[in-house]
């Protein structure tokens, strides 16, 4: 989570959870028939991992990671069905009792006899059915695993921060660009196509927690740790563009590089280039660090979400304060706005997250929301009618605007969750984690993809925000992380959607 000092390089230990290094599990499937054969103490994945292998040591580890819980999925089938056989074995000696038998007996009890058998069929069909989708289960996280039609092209990389960056947006109005908000005091404006750098805004004293980009206009605003928010305008222009790379991968690329897991980019910042100094406006109501911030439809409010538990409605020409929104017990950690109404929805530490209504003016109306175990750390609304939010208790939900008492979909992961987007056309999830993967869902929960991360692309630390750019044909996912740089990726969707 972004710090008011802006140091990210000490502030990351204090904020996140020491990162957990991933633990080789040895292969430990049973097999009755070869016990003998075992000198007696020695398990099977100690047989292994003392046999020479010329596998690397990370792909030797995956593979026994997948074996383990192979056999996890196994056991719990034999469980079932352990129990499933208890319950015909109690069904057959309640028959018996009754003098019923399900071979022979009294012709005249044909009646109870079709109906025990039509028992037993019914118990019979159910452990069918358990073994078919546990079955299923298992192929499909074996394709999952193996790799995917759906191509995740690397579209480029955007490298030139000093510290790491906490937030990416992209524009609304033309030309298309993107911009990051980085603990290093700065944001900066890239062009997509080449990598480029084009604009420095440094009026911060503090980090940069995050930026968004004026619905109609070439205006930004940044939130930081110096306990403001700024408004400011840009002009930029694009340069020629290059040939894209020809650099593609299949999703869900395992291949990882653990010698690069603490690495960072080393660079010495973007070359010369025009910056911006001082804000077309500042706002100073916030009493601790400013997290987040947003444009409400029409661009002529903005809110900001700060750490001293409260978030303001702000009016942009006058940046007087309209409207101070409290209610949340901790910090807050996100704002969102409605992309076509007065909507405003605010995350906190305190595992809510609130919805505020200002589509009357006579009446604000808020709703909270705990669906959450720990730290909801976004919060973010959907072109139709749903609200997505994640949260560090490894999980995300879908909830519905229309009835918002339970989510409609849950989604749970193996890492803390950042800040979440989601696509407007294809209504796609993408979600950054503290582990370094960003994972790809739909709606419903299903996952789709995940991004390569290996040693020729990824990110080498936490990736804390995603961002979707879809104004062209092809659609772009732009991911940024604490290893001081942001990655554009360019996202086959009919692939995706075709493997789904």
């Amino acid at each position: 989570m972004p710090v008011e000092g802006g140091s990210s390089s000490g502030s990351a230990s204090a904020a996140r959870h020491p990162k957990q290094k991933r633990k080789a599990h040895s292969l430990s499937i049973r097999r009755t028939n070869s016990t003998e054969d075992r000198p007696q103490g020695v398990q099977r994945g100690d047989m292994l991992e003392g046999q020479d292998s010329k596998l690397p040591l990370p792909l030797r580890n995956n593979l026994l990671e997948l074996f383990g819980q192979i056999e996890r999925e196994f056991e719990n089938l034999y469980i079932e069905n352990i129990e499933l056989r208890r319950e015909i074995d109690s069904l057959n000696e309640r028959l018996t009792g009754d003098g019923q038998t399900i071979e022979g007996g009294d012709p005249t009890k044909g009646a109870l006899k079709t109906k025990a058998s039509h028992s037993t069929s019914q118990l019979s069909q159910k452990l069918k059915t358990t073994y078919k989708a546990s079955t299923s289960k298992i192929v499909s996280s074996f394709k999952a695993t193996a790799g995917s039609r759906a191509l995740c092209q690397l579209l480029k990389e955007y490298v030139g921060h000093r510290d790491g960056i906490w937030d990416l947006s992209v524009t609304r109005t033309q030309p298309v660009v993107l911009g990051t908000a980085s603990a290093d005091h700065s944001a900066l404006l890239w062009s997509i196509e080449t990598g480029k750098c084009l604009l420095r805004y440094a009026g911060h004293a503090g980090s940069v927690n995050s930026i968004k980009f004026h619905p109609t206009e070439q205006m930004a605003i940044t939130a930081s740790g110096d306990q403001t928010a700024h408004i400011w305008r840009y002009m930029v222009q694009l340069p020629a563009p290059q040939p894209p790379p020809d650099v593609s991968a299949p999703c869900d690329d395992d291949q990882d590089s653990s010698d690069r897991e603490e690495g960072e980019v080393d660079v010495e910042g973007p070359c010369e280039v025009p910056t911006v100094r001082v804000a077309t406006a500042t706002l100073k109501s916030h009493q601790g660090v400013v997290i987040a911030a947003d444009w409400l439809v029409g661009g002529r409010q903005v809110v900001t979400a700060s750490w001293d538990r409260a978030a303001n409605l702000y009016e942009v020409e006058t940046s007087e304060l309209v409207h101070t929104l409290t209610g949340h017990d901790q910090e807050l950690t996100h704002c969102c706005t409605h992309p076509t109404q007065r909507l405003v929805v605010t995350s906190s530490r305190d595992t809510t997250f609130r919805l505020w209504d200002f589509r009357d003016p006579s009446i604000h109306s808020v709703n909270v929301f705990q669906g959450h175990t720990d730290t909801v750390t976004s919060a973010v609304f959907t072109v139709g009618d749903n609200v997505v939010s994640g949260s560090d208790d490894r999980t995300v939900k879908v909830w519905d605007l229309k009835n918002m008492r339970s989510p409609i979909a849950t989604i749970r992961t193996d890492s803390a969750v950042n800040r979440i987007s989601v696509s407007a056309n294809q209504r796609i999830i993408a979600l950054p984690h503290d582990n370094r993967q960003v994972r790809l869902f739909d709606m419903s929960g299903v996952r789709l993809a995940r991004l390569p991360r290996s040693n020729r692309m990824g990110h080498r630390r936490m990736v804390c925000c995603t961002a979707w750019n879809e104004e062209n044909q092809s659609c772009n996912l732009f991911t940024c992380g604490f290893d001081r740089q942001a990655i554009g990726w360019n996202i086959n969707i009919p692939a995706l959607l075709q493997e789904k």
